[in-house]
């Protein structure tokens, strides 16, 4: 039904005369030089604040089925962690932990902390795949998701916003901006999301045990201190009191645990940008601060007391606190600064970042609470040259040099005071086959830092410490503008040659009692290899009609590996890696009207390095119709319409129900299900 229903839709678009409308251009943030995001040599995704208000997105993790080659994983309520072509991490419990993805909001360093990633007032929100070592150095192994927030307006102007839907779910948001004075302006901006969640505890007799319970708060003040000075300062807070009650032995939506767990961080952050533009150069200036108390927990039994023999229960949770600051400082070339007869802009800067986070874990089966301390300062340097070797061909070529330190120390007498040199580095060449086609390649080193782990518990055999891990990467890829800029078109090839890969893996314990304990640990895998295509598009059919479509292709695999265990996993796919990701969106505009219909589809893929549960492959269909004035807007909107079952986690190693002698079977955590809603937008 819903492919007839496309065919139809496509087949009026063919049939309607073509309208002189174009695609708006994208300017992508997250580079060092503001640019069109048709001309920068990188496969990138930009989501725009329409789309994310096309699919009611209250999170990033909303959004992350309109990407090709982006996955999430789960584990909690909100997605934390993501996998950008089949390389990320998938949870965090007791070992400190780098990210393969870094995630930066208003260029705040939120990496690893995913939760934060609210949509409310959000401008747009950048995906840039391969390996960002010149930019963003350790934390950008795989990409960088880049959310921009909207600026402050020199007018006055207000939003309200109002939405329902199924599950209790509610929001309740407000904007305010405008000018202070002619050379200060400032935006305000405050949400609060609620939802009694999907899923229902029956021990209980209660439907709230997963439950959202979401706080974003956001200010702004943008000040043009003088003609040469340009100033942004930004705070927010950002307060999630989430629970956490997802897994059932019957792997259903109905749970029977006594002690529901929680998901719950604060993040508050400060930032200064500056941009002053002095006779030879631009000088940048960006300064951040964060602060983040993250808590999660669960109950480990996931049942109730008297359920299992022996009176066996147990909760284990995980109090963090986080603290980071970064300056980043750039001398940005001008006309009047340009190398070699005046055909190459350049860049250099210097960067640091101080990091302190400190674990408190309480857990049934500890005497006493664990306690640890994971400290690091980076330290690099940087540069890039952008030269015009000739009218249509441009070289970029730039490297990034990081120093390391790390203090580490925990209550179990376990200390590493490790220091790492890191480099990375990209070489692009672009051809302007016209003045609407780029061709280009690229070779890219992107680097993550090694560690160790911190868990002894069955360990012995293990290595405490695990190597840096860094990849090559090759990308070709072409971005053309076509039919009078009606049709945009981007596609990339890519191939990753991973070396010393951190693979995560996991021991299960047994206690005296029969019942058993995981232990998380890291090593390196020797070598492994992902390769694939991304193609997105972008085409104004007519009018008043558009379609966008992407297409991921994937394959991920390890060369070489032999686990501790003697397990040899030479071959096998890399965990959370679909072999397809794909979107197709119809949205259709008249007069006051518009509606749209999309499906998200993914791939079956492997949740885990150590075990073979895999998830289902999944198409999931959604669909908005609205109608909008001057000053108010209201959607009807829905997702998942066919209520389809679909599965973001697994555990596959063990057994836990008494009810059949605790043999070993997979139990999933499952996604949304068919979601319906209504939202009213008023602006004043």
């Amino acid at each position: 039904m819903v492919k007839i229903y496309f065919t139809c839709l496509l087949l009026f678009a063919c049939s309607t005369a073509y309208s002189i409308e174009v695609l708006p251009e994208i300017v992508v943030t997250a580079d060092f030089r503001n640019a069109n995001e048709m001309d920068v040599a990188s496969s990138i995704s930009v989501i725009s604040e329409e789309i994310v208000r096309s699919r009611s997105a209250q999170h990033f993790d909303d959004l992350i089925h309109t990407l090709p080659n982006v996955n999430y994983a789960s584990g909690s309520n909100r997605a934390r962690f993501f996998q950008i072509r089949g390389i990320g991490e998938r949870s965090q419990f007791a070992a400190p932990l780098n990210s393969s993805v870094g995630l930066l909001i208003d260029n705040v360093d939120f990496s690893g902390a995913g939760s934060v990633a609210t949509m409310m007032d959000v401008q747009q929100v950048e995906v840039l795949r391969g390996p960002q070592g010149t930019r963003y150095g350790a934390n950008a192994l795989a990409g960088i998701i880049n959310i921009k927030t909207n600026d402050p307006l020199d007018t006055f102007a207000g939003n309200l916003k109002v939405s329902v839907a199924d599950y209790a779910t509610r929001t309740l948001g407000a904007m305010l901006t405008g000018p202070i004075s002619e050379r200060v302006h400032y935006r305000l901006v405050a949400e609060e999301h609620q939802s009694d969640g999907y899923y229902d505890n029956h021990f209980l007799g209660i439907d709230d045990t997963n439950q959202r319970d979401e706080l974003t708060i956001r200010g702004k003040l943008h000040i043009q201190a003088s003609d040469t000075w340009d100033l942004t300062i930004s705070v927010a807070d950002v307060d999630m009191d989430n629970g956490y009650d997802a897994f059932t032995l019957d792997n259903n939506r109905n749970t029977i645990s006594d002690e529901p767990g929680h998901d719950r961080q604060d993040s508050s952050s400060f930032g200064i940008d500056s941009t002053l533009a002095l006779t030879h150069f631009d000088l940048v200036t960006i300064v951040n601060f964060a602060d983040s108390d993250m808590a999660y927990g669960y109950d480990e039994d996931w049942t109730y007391t008297g359920f299992h023999p022996w009176g066996y229960t147990s909760t284990d949770d995980y109090i963090r606190n986080r603290k980071t600051s970064s300056a980043e400082f750039r001398l940005i070339s001008n006309e009047s600064s340009r190398l070699l007869d005046e055909s190459t802009d350049w860049i250099i800067g210097i960067y640091s970042l101080r990091s302190k986070e400190n674990l408190v874990r309480q857990y049934t089966y500890l005497s006493d609470d664990f306690t640890s301390n994971y400290d690091f300062d980076t330290y690099a340097v940087f540069f890039q040259l952008d030269s015009s070797l000739t009218d249509k061909l441009v070289l970029s070529n730039g490297m990034r040099y990081e120093k390391r330190k790390t203090e580490y120390d925990n209550s179990n007498g376990i200390a590493f005071s490790p220091d790492e040199d890191l480099w990375g580095g990209r070489i692009a060449l672009k051809f302007f086959a016209s003045d609407r086609t780029m061709i280009y390649g690229s070779v890219a080193r992107g680097y993550k830092a090694g560690g160790f782990n911190t868990d002894k518990t069955g360990l012995d055999e293990i290595k405490p410490e695990f190597d840096e891990e860094y990849l090559i990467e090759y990308e070709v890829g072409i971005k053309s503008r076509l039919l009078n800029n009606r049709l945009q078109f981007r596609a990339s090839v890519f191939y990753d040659d991973r070396r010393d890969q951190q693979v995560k893996s996991s021991l299960v314990i047994a206690r005296p009692d029969g019942t058993s304990e995981f232990v998380d640990f890291l090593g390196n895998a020797a070598e492994g290899t992902n390769r694939g295509l991304e193609v997105e598009t972008n085409w104004y059919a007519t009018d008043n009609f558009k379609v966008i479509a992407s297409l991921g292709l994937l394959n991920a695999e390890f060369d070489e590996f032999i686990n501790e265990f003697g397990e040899d996993l030479s071959g096998r796919e890399q965990a959370h890696a679909p072999s397809y990701t794909y979107n197709l969106a119809l949205e259709y505009r008249k007069s006051n009207w518009h509606m749209g219909i999309s499906v998200d589809g993914k791939d079956e893929y492997f949740f885990s390095d150590r075990h073979a549960v895999k998830s289902d492959k999944y198409a999931l269909l959604n669909a908005i119709i609205g109608y909008e004035s001057e000053r108010w807007k209201i959607n009807i909107w829905g997702r998942n319409l066919s209520d389809k079952d679909y599965t973001t986690r697994a555990f596959g190693s063990f057994g836990n129900d008494p009810r059949k002698n605790y043999i070993t079977e997979p139990y999933f955590q499952f996604g949304e299900p068919r979601i319906v809603g209504v939202s009213l937008e008023m602006g004043f």
